[in-house]
C-alpha cells in the first residue's frame, strides 16, 4: 500500500511542475482541464490494470495499452521538468546576483519565460506523438534486412546459402491478424532455404498460440524450419499453480511448435548436406546472464559436431555469445539471437547510426556484430511485449546469405 502512495504523490508532483510549462503558453481554463483529465485516467487505468492483472490470461491487451499511453504521456512530462527546473535554477541565482550585485535590495525571482516553455513543449511532442504512433502502427512496421557474409572455409556446395531469421514472436501480445499475416507472407516472400527462430514464442502460456497457429504453419522453406526456446517459453514470469501445472505448459509450448512443422532443437544440432558437404545447425536452449535461465548446454548440443564442420548455433540470448561461444575453441562461424528487442525503442540511420538504451545493458543488442572472423546477428524481434509499439526500432526480418570468400576472387 505504502508503494502505491509513494507512487501517486511522486507521479502527481511530477505532473504538477510539468504543469507550469502549459501555464505558462495557455490561460485555457479548457486545456487545463483536459490535461488534468487525461493525466487522472491514465494514473488511475495504469493502477487497475497492475493491481488486477492476471498473469494466467492469454492476452492482457489492456494492461499493456494502459503501460504503453502511460509512457506516452510520462516521459514528455520528464523532458518538461528538465526544462523547467532548469529555467527556475537560472531565474533563482539571476534573483541571487540582483540582490548581492546590484542596487536592488529585494530579493526577486524573474517570472518563467514564455518562449523556455514553449520549447519545451514542442520538443515534449516529439516522443509524445512517436511513442503514440508506435503503438497505433510502428509494431507492425516490418523490415526486411539483408546481409551477406563471407568465411573462408564455408563448404563451396553452400556458397549462397540463405537464412531467414526471426526471433520473439511474442504471440500474446499480437492484435491483429492481418497485419501479422502480412509479417508472415513478407517471411515466406524471401524464398530462404531455410527460416530459424530463435525463441520467445510465447510471452507466458502456450494457448496464446491457439489463434496464431494456423498463420505461423504457412511458414515455408527448402531446408525447413527450426527453432529453439527463449526465457519467456519456460512459463517463468507466471504463478502457477502447481508444479506440473507449469511443466504441463512448457510441454505445450513445445509441442505447438512440432504440431507448426517447425524443428524445435533442444541442444541438439541438424545436419545439411549438398553434394557430399555438410554444415551444422545447432540449437541450445536459453542461456542467458543477469539473472535470466541458464538452460542450454553447448557440450551436448555439439556432441557429434566434429571442430572443422562449419557451425549455425541459435541461442536465444546474445550474452551466451559474449559468456560462452565467441571465444570457444570449437569455432561457431554464425551465432543467431534475438531477445533484446532493440529495447522497442531508439533511433537508427542504416549504416551511419544506431543508438537504443538497451546498448546500456547489451553489448550485442541490434544487428551483426563480428569477432575474429566469428559473427552474431542479433534480431530485433517480430513481435512485442510490454510496451505495445516500436519507435525506430522496427520489427525484424533478417535474411542473411552465406557466401565462401575465395568465390568473389576468381
Amino acid at each position: 500500500m505504502f508503494r502505491w502512495v509513494l507512487f501517486i504523490v511522486i507521479y502527481i508532483l511530477i505532473d504538477l511542475y510539468a504543469f507550469q510549462a502549459l501555464k505558462n503558453v495557455t490561460k485555457s481554463k479548457w486545456v487545463y482541464a483536459f490535461y488534468v483529465l487525461v493525466s487522472l485516467v491514465v494514473l488511475f487505468n495504469v493502477i487497475y490494470q497492475i493491481t488486477y492483472y492476471d498473469s494466467s490470461r492469454v492476452m492482457n491487451t489492456g494492461r499493456a495499452y494502459a503501460f504503453g499511453f502511460f509512457i506516452a504521456i510520462f516521459i514528455p512530462k520528464l523532458i518538461l521538468i528538465s526544462f523547467i527546473f532548469g529555467e527556475d535554477v537560472f531565474r533563482f541565482f539571476i534573483a541571487l546576483y540582483s540582490k548581492f550585485f546590484s542596487n536592488s535590495s529585494d530579493f526577486h525571482i524573474p517570472s518563467r519565460r514564455k518562449f523556455v516553455s514553449t520549447l519545451a513543449l514542442t520538443i515534449a511532442a516529439i516522443p509524445f506523438t512517436s511513442l503514440l504512433f508506435g503503438m497505433y502502427k510502428g509494431k507492425y512496421n516490418y523490415k526486411v534486412l539483408s546481409y551477406d557474409l563471407f568465411f573462408d572455409d564455408l563448404p563451396e556446395a553452400f556458397d549462397g546459402f540463405q537464412i531467414t531469421h526471426i526471433s520473439d514472436i511474442h504471440s500474446g501480445s499480437f492484435d491483429d491478424k492481418i497485419k501479422v499475416q502480412y509479417g508472415i507472407d513478407l517471411i515466406n516472400e524471401q524464398k530462404s532455404d531455410v527460416i530459424l527462430f530463435t525463441g520467445d514464442l510465447v510471452n507466458n502460456l502456450a494457448n496464446e498460440m491457439i489463434p496464431w497457429k494456423e498463420a505461423f504453419s504457412s511458414l515455408h522453406a527448402k531446408e525447413g524450419v527450426y527453432s529453439v526456446l527463449g526465457n519467456h517459453d519456460y512459463g517463468e514470469y507466471v504463478n502457477w499453480n502447481s508444479n506440473q501445472e507449469k511443466f504441463t505448459n512448457f510441454e505445450a509450448v513445445k509441442s505447438v511448435q512440432k504440431e507448426m512443422g517447425w524443428n524445435l532443437l533442444l541442444d541438439q544440432s541438424h545436419f545439411f548436406e549438398r553434394n557430399g558437404e555438410k554444415i551444422a545447425l545447432i540449437g541450445v536452449e536459453n542461456w542467458g546472464e543477469g539473472g535470466f535461465k541458464k538452460a542450454g548446454d553447448l557440450d551436448k548440443a555439439v556432441s557429434n559436431v566434429s571442430n572443422q564442420t562449419f557451425k549455425i548455433l541459435m541461442s536465444h540470448d546474445p550474452s551466451h555469445w559474449k559468456a560462452k561461444v565467441k571465444d570457444d575453441l570449437r569455432t561457431f562461424h554464425l551465432t543467431l539471437s534475438g531477445h533484446t528487442h532493440g529495447m522497442q525503442f531508439g533511433i537508427e540511420i542504416p549504416g551511419w547510426f544506431k543508438w537504443s538504451p538497451v546498448k546500456y545493458r547489451y553489448e550485442h543488442w541490434a544487428g551483426i556484430y563480428e569477432e575474429s572472423g566469428k559473427y552474431i546477428n542479433v534480431n530485433r524481434g517480430f513481435g512485442f511485449i510490454g510496451y505495445p509499439g516500436r519507435v525506430g526500432i522496427w520489427p525484424e526480418i533478417s535474411v542473411i546469405t552465406l557466401k565462401r570468400k575465395n568465390a568473389i576472387e576468381v
